[in-house]
This record gives structure tokens, sequence and C-alpha cells, in this order.
């Protein structure tokens, strides 16, 4: 099952773009015995300003993908209960996961209807380009957990 993270913006070349790519490398050698990966990271430039535009590009990006929208209003996971998720929809059969950070205004109201479900690190609003680090981090968790790597400890 393919993975990907797809953001809107771009992370730079700064310490948090660099521990995405570091993570998202890792989930994706970890996760090919698992049958997960490759993890990828897909920054979208939208052209017009405004949540709605960003969704269309998002959503384009995401079609046919199962889609989960990360949005503070959304479910928190510990990070075993998530790795379970990923697990169970690997094994229903999803081919690709998507997984969407908005822009600094977040994720207009009609890409999160269209999600089939959401994610949400918390309350607290996080940096774009951090949000996006945190998720690699965490969708490489959910693969070591699921490998039975001890890179997890409860």
């Amino acid at each position: 099952m393919k993975l990907s993270i797809i953001a809107i913006g771009k992370p730079g070349r700064g310490p948090e773009a660099a521990l995405a790519d570091d993570y998202a490398r890792r989930a994706t050698l970890a996760g090919k015995a698992l049958g997960l990966g490759p993890l990828e990271l897909i920054d979208l430039d939208p052209r017009k300003p405004g949540k709605a535009p960003e969704a269309e590009l998002i959503l384009a990006a995401a079609e046919g993908a199962h889609l989960i929208a990360c949005d503070e209003r959304g479910k928190t996971f510990s990070s075993r209960a998530f790795a379970d998720h990923v697990a169970e929809l690997r094994d229903r059969g999803e081919r690709r996961v998507v997984f969407a950070i908005g822009g600094a205004d977040g994720l207009d109201a009609r890409l999160r209807d269209a999600a089939a479900s959401t994610l949400a690190f918390g309350p607290q609003t996080w940096p774009h380009a951090l949000a996006r680090a945190m998720l690699a981090e965490q969708l490489y968790r959910a693969v070591t957990i699921l490998a039975g790597s001890p890179y997890h400890r409860d």
C-alpha cells in the first residue's frame, strides 16, 4: 500500500524538511517487507490563494486514494492504535492512503467532508513544515511497530 503525505506549500531546505525526508526514506525501507510504501512527500503550490483552490489541488492529487485529512478537530490515536489503523487499511485492500495537510488557513470543509477520516496531533495548531515531519515520523513509527522493531517503546 502506497503512503503519501500531500501538503500545501514548499517546506524549504530547513531542518524540518530534512527530518521529513529522512523519516520518509526510513519508512519506505522498513515498510517494503510489510507491503507498506513507498512513503512519498508531495508538496503542492496553488496558483490561487485560499482554502478552496488548495482543496481542489489536494483532491486531484489524491484521486482514487483513501484520503485522511490532518485537522486539529480530527481523531487522535496512540502510536500503536495508529499503526493498527494503517495495518487495517492495508489488510482491507487499500492501494494508496493519502494524508492531507492544508495551508496556513487549514483545510477547506469540502476536503474534510471528502476525506474518509481525519487525524489530529492534538488540539494545537502546528507549523506546516513541522506537521509534515511529525506525520512522516509517525508513519515510520507505525511501520516499525508493525515490524516488531524496538524503535517504539511503550
